[in-house]
C-alpha cells in the first residue's frame, strides 16, 4: 500500500538531520582550537624577534617546533585514542593548546618559548585528530561530504580573522593580551565537551597510519591532497616576495581570496559528493590547482595573481572536501582517527614540504620560474587521482 504522507515529509525523513545538539558542541570546540592556534600563530614569530637575543632565527625555530610537534602528535593520537577515547583526548587536546600561551606572558627566554610551541603543537593535533573523529562519528553517512565541509568553514573562519588579529592585538595593545584571548579562547571551549559522545568499543583495533597509507583506498587520495597541500604552503610563503613591490596590495587581496575561495569551493564540493560521489572531483580540484599556480607565475600581471590564487584555492577547496570524504568512508568507525591523523600529516607535511622546497629552487631560478615548475611537478598526483575515480566506478576498491 503506498505511503499517505506528504512528499516534502518522505523527503525529509530520506535526509537525516545534520546540525544537531552534539555537533553544535563539536563547532564550539572547532572555533575555540582553531581560533587558539591562529592567534599565536602570526603573532609568536614578531614576538620572538622582540625578545632580548631573539631574531629571525628564534622565530623560524618556534614555527618550526609548532609544526614538528604538530605532527608528532598526530602520528600518536590514533593510538592514544583508541585508549582513553576521542572524547577525553580532545579535552586533553584543548587544555594543552591553551593553558601554556599563559607562560608566555612571564617569560620570553627561548627555553619557555620553545617548550611552549612544542606542548601546544601536540595539544593542537591532538585536537584535531581527536575532534576530527568524532565530527565523523556524529554527521550521518549521508551527508557527510556536507558536514565535513560545515566544520571546514567554522574552522576557516577563525583563521581567517586569527591571523590578522593575532598580528593587530600585538602591535596595539602588546603581546600578553594575545596569550591570554589565545589561552581562555581553547581553555573556554573545554566546556563543551563533556557534552559530547562519549567513549565506544571499537569493533576492530585502528589501523596503523603507516599501513593505512600503503593501502591505495587510502594512499590515493591522501597523495592528491598533499600535492595541494604543497601547493598552499608556496603560496601563503612565498606570494609576499614574488610580488613586485609596487604590487603590494595585490598580495593582501591574493591571501584574501586564496582561502575565500577554498572555504566555498568546499562546502560545494562537500554538497556535490553526498549526492553523485567525492571520487569525481579530484582530478577537477587537482587540475585548478595546477592551474591557478601556473597563472600566479604572472607575477608582474596583478589580474593573473589574483585570479590565479582564486583559482588554486578553489582547487585546493574541492581537494580538501573529496579527499577526507572519500577516506572516511572507506574504513570502519575504529579507523576515523587514523584517517583524520593521515589527512593531517598530508596536510601539514605537504605545505611545510612545499615551502621549504620552493624556497631552495626560486634561490636558483627565481620566483616566476619556480612556480611554473611547481604546477608541472603537481601533474603527475593525476595517475593516483584517475585511478581512484576509476577504482571507485569498478566493482571494488
Amino acid at each position: 500500500m503506498a505511503s499517505s504522507a506528504p512528499l516534502g515529509d518522505r523527503a525529509a525523513e530520506a535526509r537525516p538531520r545534520l546540525v544537531t545538539r552534539p555537533l553544535l558542541l563539536r563547532l564550539v570546540t572547532v572555533v575555540g582550537s582553531s581560533a587558539s592556534f591562529h592567534l599565536m600563530l602570526s603573532a609568536v614569530p614578531a614576538y620572538t624577534q622582540s625578545a632580548p637575543g631573539g631574531g629571525s632565527g628564534m622565530a623560524g625555530l618556534a614555527t618550526g617546533t609548532l609544526m614538528l610537534a604538530t605532527v608528532a602528535g598526530e602520528l600518536v593520537a590514533p593510538w592514544l585514542a583508541a585508549r582513553c577515547g576521542y572524547r577525553l583526548l580532545l579535552g586533553a587536546g584543548l587544555l594543552l593548546l591553551g593553558a601554556p600561551a599563559l607562560a608566555l606572558i612571564v617569560s620570553q627566554s627561548a627555553a619557555c618559548l620553545v617548550a611552549v610551541c612544542l606542548v601546544r603543537g601536540i595539544g593542537f593535533a591532538f585536537a584535531l585528530v581527536a575532534g576530527g573523529a568524532l565530527t565523523a562519528e556524529l554527521i550521518p553517512r549521508e551527508r557527510r561530504g556536507e558536514g565535513l565541509a560545515l566544520i571546514g568553514v567554522m574552522s576557516g573562519v577563525p583563521s581567517l580573522v586569527g591571523l590578522p588579529l593575532g598580528a593587530w592585538l600585538a602591535l596595539h595593545t602588546g603581546y600578553g593580551p594575545v596569550c591570554w584571548v589565545a589561552a581562555l579562547a581553547a581553555l573556554a571551549s573545554i566546556a563543551a565537551v563533556p557534552g559530547l559522545p562519549g567513549r565506544e568499543a571499537a569493533s576492530e583495533p585502528p589501523p596503523g597510519i603507516l599501513a593505512a597509507a600503503r593501502t591505495g583506498a587510502l594512499g590515493r587520495p591522501t597523495a592528491v591532497f598533499a600535492v595541494t597541500a604543497v601547493g598552499a604552503g608556496i603560496v601563503v610563503t612565498f606570494l609576499p616576495s614574488a610580488v613586485a613591490p609596487e604590487h603590494a596590495g595585490v598580495v593582501a587581496v591574493a591571501l584574501f581570496v586564496q582561502p575565500a575561495a577554498a572555504t566555498a569551493a568546499r562546502w560545494v564540493a562537500g554538497r556535490r559528493a553526498d549526492r553523485h560521489g567525492a571520487a569525481g572531483l579530484l582530478v577537477p580540484g587537482l587540475a585548478a590547482s595546477a592551474t591557478g599556480i601556473l597563472l600566479i607565475a604572472l607575477t608582474g600581471s596583478p589580474a593573473a595573481v589574483v585570479g590565479g590564487a582564486a583559482l588554486f584555492g578553489a582547487g585546493f577547496g574541492i581537494t580538501q572536501s573529496a579527499t577526507l570524504t572519500l577516506m572516511y568512508s572507506r574504513v570502519a568507525l575504529s579507523g576515523y582517527g587514523t584517517v583524520t591523523a593521515l589527512w593531517n600529516i598530508a596536510y601539514d607535511g605537504g605545505m611545510g614540504v612545499g615551502a621549504v622546497g620552493f624556497g631552495a629552487v626560486a634561490d636558483a631560478t627565481g620566483h616566476s620560474r619556480a612556480f611554473v615548475l611547481t604546477a608541472l611537478l603537481m601533474l603527475p598526483a593525476l595517475v593516483p587521482a584517475w585511478r581512484d575515480r576509476a577504482a571507485a566506478r569498478g566493482p571494488g576498491r
